[in-house]
């Protein structure tokens, strides 16, 4: 039994994988405590919020560069972004040799 070639060419479809993409990255900073995780987890939504700038630009918008404009300030922002938070969790784990979330409300000390 295949699946519809219709639906791997909708709008439907990329929101559906976007709407995953989300879910999972809103999952992953729920029910992880790590810093890495929560990074990687935050790549996930914006990873998900790009695509949909990409889908609705690609099916509804008229102008064709809108959607990679904000999908490239998207990737930029996400960039930056991991290079911050990367440095700020090495110099915790170089401060506390831990970088669980939940142990860093005792940095308050």
């Amino acid at each position: 039994m295949s699946a519809s070639p219709a639906f791997f060419g909708s709008l439907e479809s990329y929101l559906f994988i976007a709407l995953a993409l989300f879910a999972m990255g809103l999952y992953g900073i729920i029910s992880r405590p790590g810093l890495i995780s929560m990074l990687i987890s935050v790549e996930l939504i914006l990873n998900g919020a790009g695509l949909n700038f990409m889908a609705f630009n690609h099916f509804l918008s008229a102008d064709k560069t809108t959607g990679a404009t904000f999908t490239l300030f998207i990737m930029g922002l996400a960039a930056a972004e991991a290079a911050i938070a990367l440095s700020i969790a090495v110099a915790i784990y170089r401060y506390r040799r831990s970088i669980i979330a939940d142990e860093l409300s005792a940095m308050k000390d």
